[in-house]
């Protein structure tokens, strides 16, 4: 765990896309769940707004291994143009598992590392925008390092070989592998029960296309309920076709000991 002021809730992966090293205790059970409401830029016409709602499940299997599963529920909002006006329903499904290669050690300056990878699996409809009809593989590392009591420092870096990055229709959706990913996040403890935080995360396909890049950021605050229970919020802000141009997000995260 991170060591923040409530061990085991404060994960702080949500709502950022840039993952922690940490993995979930041997039978122990890690849930995020959140609604990602999005406003897509000018270039997505017919495509409008995209509200997201997802479930994330994580399971410790001990020995530094997690296994992971989460899929969305997808409304985009398109114009009169378009047909379905309203399309409703699931995403695609991921499938990962996660492995812890080193914790930190406070008498080392050397961060904790952690490999991840996700398979995902084409169970949204990609005839109306729900789903990319593409299994996408994907793996990243994951380096953390706690700079100061309370302040830690994530960096992401990965690959896509096959697939894309799309989650309906936000992400790149034109490429079909070989996408490079890259994400880094600072987060700060102000409170007891507070922490605030800010990611920028990247991808580029080395595909020609009108969505071939993806920008965005991210602030964040998670507040502790009660021990191993958080609400967090945070507000989005991309650049380019495949990120939205603002969005706004709200969830919790909550941990199930055995």
């Amino acid at each position: 765990m991170t060591g923040l002021a409530w061990p085991l809730s404060a994960r702080a992966q949500q709502p950022f896309s840039t993952d922690d090293a940490d993995v979930t205790p041997q039978g122990w059970v890690h849930v995020e769940a959140f609604n990602e409401y999005d406003w897509l830029q000018l270039s997505q016409a017919p495509h409008r707004r995209q509200n997201t709602v997802n479930m994330r499940v994580n399971y410790g299997l001990g020995r530094g291994l997690e296994l992971d599963l989460d899929s969305p529920l997808i409304t985009i909002v398109n114009d009169a143009t378009a047909s379905p006006r309203r399309p409703f329903g699931i995403g695609d499904t991921n499938f990962g598992v996660k492995y812890n290669l080193r914790g930190e050690h406070p008498d080392s300056r050397a961060p904790a590392l952690t490999v991840t990878a996700y398979i995902e699996t084409p169970t949204g409809d990609a005839a109306i925008g729900l789903g990319s009809g593409l299994i996408d593989v994907w793996m990243y590392g994951v380096a953390q390092k706690t700079l100061a009591p309370g302040v830690v420092l994530r960096v992401n870096g990965g690959y896509l070989f096959t697939g894309n990055t799309s989650t309906g229709v936000v992400g790149i959706t034109t490429a079909r592998g070989h996408i490079a990913t890259l994400a880094g996040s600072l987060m700060r403890r102000v409170a007891d029960r507070l922490t605030l935080g800010g990611e920028v995360a990247a991808a580029v396909a080395n595909e020609a296309g009108r969505d071939r890049a993806q920008l965005q950021s991210l602030f964040d605050g998670s507040y502790a309920l009660r021990e191993r229970l958080t609400l967090d919020v945070g507000l989005i802000a991309g650049r380019f076709a495949a990120s939205p141009r603002v969005g706004a997000q709200v969830g919790f995260s909550l941990d199930l000991p055995k």
